[in-house]
């Protein structure tokens, strides 16, 4: 366990070691602190990643450095994070502190040029985030707001939605996700069981509708209106 005290100078093995022990301990922190994209981190989320970046990056550069004292400083830090998050959840006062509620940029088709400043952003900023959501107009916009995570949430007025499937008359048929029954020629007989059907039931559709034998089928799938649908090997 050299490795993990400072040393005058490490073996390359002894580096590696390092390099392994800190990589798997950055993915246990990870792992409590909840996995999370770039995007999708909060203001505590950014601070503690920055925190623990800039803790583990010097033992595994700097020889004279132990891995011991950044662990444990990592450790304390993520438990800081963990009762932050907790605290945030019961009381509102700290849960304002990192959770910042969400700031009117655009209401009723018109510019809050103020609470522009307030986010510190500026208008080609807004009009990029309306371009991304396919916006031209800003008096077609009911609302925009800031979020707390660097992101603008935009509603249209009513009239300049895109129509949804419930505008759609008559409606579509609900999706059905299709089973593989058959593969390279080899009967799936459980699917073949929950589907209510049988091996006659299967020959039967393969040469009387389909005009196949069981030897041609690469593929055959079936959903749950019992709808077969084959695919040959060419």
């Amino acid at each position: 366990m050299d490795f993990f005290s400072g040393q005058e100078s490490l073996t390359a093995v002894q580096w590696a070691l390092r390099a392994i022990v800190g990589f798997i301990f950055l993915i246990v922190i990870a792992k409590i602190m909840g996995q999370r994209s770039i995007s999708q981190l909060r203001f505590l989320d950014f601070v503690v990643a920055l925190l623990i970046g800039n803790i583990i990056a010097h033992p595994l550069s700097d020889e004279g450095l132990g891995l011991k004292g950044s662990m444990i400083t990592m450790s304390v830090v993520v438990a800081l994070y963990i009762s932050g998050v907790f605290l945030s959840l019961k009381w509102p006062p700290i849960r304002k502190i990192f959770n910042t509620p969400p700031i009117p940029l655009i209401e009723y088709g018109k510019i809050k040029y103020k609470n522009l400043k307030k986010a510190r952003i500026s208008v080609d900023v807004l009009l990029s985030e309306l371009r991304k959501e396919k916006t031209e107009d800003i008096q077609k916009v009911a609302l925009a707001l800031w979020e707390h995570g660097g992101f603008i949430s935009i509603f249209l007025y009513p009239q300049y939605q895109p129509l949804t499937h419930s505008n759609l008359t008559p409606p579509l048929k609900p999706f059905h996700f299709p089973h593989t029954l058959v593969k390279e020629r080899k009967v799936d007989y459980e699917v073949l069981k929950k589907s209510g059907k049988d091996e006659e039931w299967l020959i039967k559709e393969l040469t009387t509708i389909h005009n196949v034998t069981l030897n041609n089928v690469l593929l055959a799938t079936i959903d749950e209106s019992k709808n077969l649908k084959v695919f040959l090997y060419n």
